[in-house]
């Protein structure tokens, strides 16, 4: 009775599901961007050490890994609502405690609250937009889910221009906007529905195991079986750009003050002011996704997310070197990052696979990311040129990975448990051959 009044309700627009489970992109991003820069401020007002940043800095990576493996099981096992109510919970926790902190403990308690919520919310969100989405827009929705993220850069880069110069309170504000953002999602996703298309799949599933028959996929597939090959590939692909990007999201501010040696807050105009183009990015990947000139622009995309990082370790950390960096990198991130393997990880794996798939994917990109963190402040004051020469190497590998593993890829796939994606005796993803 449960899946016939689910499956018979009235669908929200999925632009609405879009947004709604999409804030877990702008947390993501208001979270790592908005503990950087109020851990840098921190560090003045109530005597964070260097030591005390790395390790709440990977404390709060190493918790959004753990969050994403145990909510993209659940999704997969129980269901994408039950968990992304939970998740918003614990991120607005987590956001108060961090807020009001005082000392290292409790700021610790805080942020690991923000990530564990944030990690297990991002692959059931992202899921449930997938979910909710078709073959004409799934590509556009959830380009917009990552320019909600980088409208949550957006907000703690905004927050700390203007605020950034009033000492503890400042960092108050950019702890305090998580936990009140996550409040207002919370109460908005108590009106998005389960996703119908888990609901048959768990069904199907259900079905097969009464007649006695083994179910069509397991965790095993991604290691061995048919999806092993577009696993790996976004697993290397993902973990390898994102030890950049965190670096990128968690100590541009740290960079600025401690190496070119400008303010906090004109460190933050410099990023605001730098958003319109990145938006502009970010909308010309939403046009291009769905289309066939993506991985034309995906290519683009990785030549400049690689050079951003080797301008400044060839030649060196000054206000123009790190405005080139600036701008190569939003180039190339909008068209050779997050966005596309979002879509590469909808389009790659079945619906009971799919949490699984993407949380495992985000976990161990974040735990990589994580330990990188805890020594991340360290390696800058020791010299930023040899971290940033292995952070481009990093990206080049992880590009490269993508590029021969998509190359050929279907656009606009979209598996499910009744159509298989090839037929029976053929390998399991013979386009990327």
């Amino acid at each position: 009775m449960a899946t016939t009044v689910a499956t018979t309700r009235k669908a929200p627009n999925p632009w609405w599901v879009g947004l709604v489970c999409g804030m877990a992109s702008y947390i993501d991003a208001a979270s790592i961007v908005g503990t950087g820069i109020a851990l840098v401020i921190y560090q003045h007002t109530i005597g964070l050490e260097a030591g005390q940043i790395g390790w709440l800095s990977g404390a709060l990576t190493f918790f959004i890994a753990v969050g994403a493996i145990v909510g993209g099981k659940v999704g997969d096992t129980l269901g994408r609502r039950s968990v992304f109510i939970v998740t918003m919970a614990l991120i607005a926790v987590g956001g108060g405690l961090a807020t009001f902190a005082t000392g290292f403990p409790l700021l610790l308690a805080g942020v690991a609250l923000i990530g564990f919520g944030t990690g297990a919310d991002l692959p059931v969100s992202l899921a449930t937009i997938a979910e909710a989405s078709s073959d004409a827009n799934r590509g556009k929705i959830i380009g917009f889910s990552n320019m909600l993220w980088l409208v949550g850069i957006i907000s703690a880069v905004a927050i700390a221009t203007f605020f950034g110069g009033l000492g503890r309170l400042g960092g108050q504000l950019l702890f305090g906007q998580v936990a009140v953002i996550a409040l207002l999602v919370l109460a908005a996703r108590f009106g998005i529905p389960e996703s119908p298309t888990w609901i048959e799949a768990k069904g199907l599933r259900g079905a097969r195991t009464d007649a006695g028959q083994a179910s069509r996929v397991s965790v095993r597939d991604l290691l061995v079986g048919r999806y092993a090959k577009p696993f790996f590939a976004l697993l290397g692909f993902y973990a390898l750009t994102n030890l950049a990007a965190n670096t990128q999201g968690q100590f541009t501010t740290y960079l600025w003050v401690n190496v070119v040696g400008v303010s906090v807050q004109l460190s933050s105009l410099i990023g605001l002011l730098s958003f319109p183009l990145f938006i502009l990015f970010g909308l010309w990947f939403m046009r291009i996704v769905d289309g066939r000139h993506r991985f034309v622009y995906f290519t683009v995309g990785a030549v400049a997310y690689a050079a951003s990082y080797f301008i400044p370790a060839i030649f060196g950390f000054t206000f123009t070197t790190m405005i080139t960096y600036t701008l190569l990198n939003g180039l190339g991130g909008a068209f050779a990052f997050e966005g596309i393997m979002k879509v590469w990880t909808q389009e790659s794996f079945p619906t009971l696979l799919r949490t699984t798939a993407q949380g495992t994917i985000l976990a161990v990109a974040r735990f990589a990311a994580a330990l990188l963190a805890t020594v991340t402040p360290l390696l800058i004051n020791s010299g930023p040129k040899a971290l940033f020469a292995g952070l481009g190497a990093f990206v080049t590998v992880g590009v490269a990975i993508a590029w021969l593993v998509f190359h050929k890829a279907p656009r606009n796939q979209f598996l499910d448990d009744e159509v298989p994606l090839v037929a029976v005796g053929e390998p399991a993803f013979p386009t990327l051959d």
